[in-house]
């Protein structure tokens, strides 16, 4: 699979929706993280990330203007002992609940769908991240509709062994923009990961389209001792 520029996927795509890039650093020292939201409606737009303990949440910038906080106020990053969570709705909470009981990433999902957006349908992202004794890995997930039949859900896990220095993986909601908005299809993006983490905050914040970008956060996790960095932005407060 080539290679691609993760800046020039996001600036070619006004509305990719919400997404998940995972990878590993240039130096291989790091086990590196992102997720974003973006944002066409005025409820979509009205939020934040904030820290909550060793992950994010959502919250609304201004709670007197929230219509209807399904689907939109969740937990995107939560962590599990050496597992760090990642993804587009509250089955971070799902996958949370099920590998505390033993169970797998892809066995967690089981009981989860699309979500409940009809006609967009949109998918269900998911990412997961695992560290230990030096080692990493990590694997990629998506729950979607057999186009628009809403009765079906195609569930596709991608795993990472050992992944490379300097590449990741890229996935997201959206093919692009529409009415209704495409789902993302095939094999998550094999794209580069280049700089440190502020220069890497700032090339994919930069990239986004700057009226549908709502929120962005990037982790790097040091994979010999497990301590990280993270780096949250918002739109609001600019």
């Amino acid at each position: 699979m080539e290679m691609l520029s993760l800046a020039e996927e996001l600036k070619s795509n006004a509305y990719p929706g919400r997404g998940i890039v995972i990878g590993r650093s240039e130096d291989g020292r790091r086990a590196v993280a992102a997720y974003f939201i973006m944002g066409r409606s005025e409820n979509s737009r009205n939020r934040v990330f904030v820290e909550d303990g060793e992950g994010i949440r959502t919250q609304a910038f201004d709670p007197s203007k929230m219509t209807d906080p399904s689907l939109i106020i969740y937990a995107p990053v939560r962590v599990l002992g050496n597992k760090t969570i990642v993804t587009n709705g509250d089955q971070t909470d799902t996958i949370y609940e099920g590998m505390d009981r033993q169970m797998t990433f892809e066995q967690s999902l089981r009981g989860r769908r699309f979500e409940p957006d009809a006609p967009n349908n949109t998918p269900r992202i998911s990412g997961i991240m695992h560290i230990e004794d030096g080692r990493y890995n990590y694997a990629l997930s998506i729950l979607k509709s057999n186009g628009a039949d809403e009765e079906g859900c195609n569930r596709y896990t991608f795993a990472y062994e050992a992944p490379a220095a300097g590449e990741g993986r890229f996935i997201h909601t959206y093919a692009h923009d529409g009415d209704p908005l495409p789902s993302f299809e095939g094999e998550p993006k094999r794209v580069k990961i280049q700089g440190d983490i502020d220069s890497f905050t700032k090339m994919l914040w930069d990239s986004l389209n700057a009226d549908n970008k709502v929120s962005l956060f990037v982790r790097c996790i040091d994979i010999a001792t497990g301590r990280y960095e993270t780096r949250i932005v918002n739109k609001h407060g600019e």
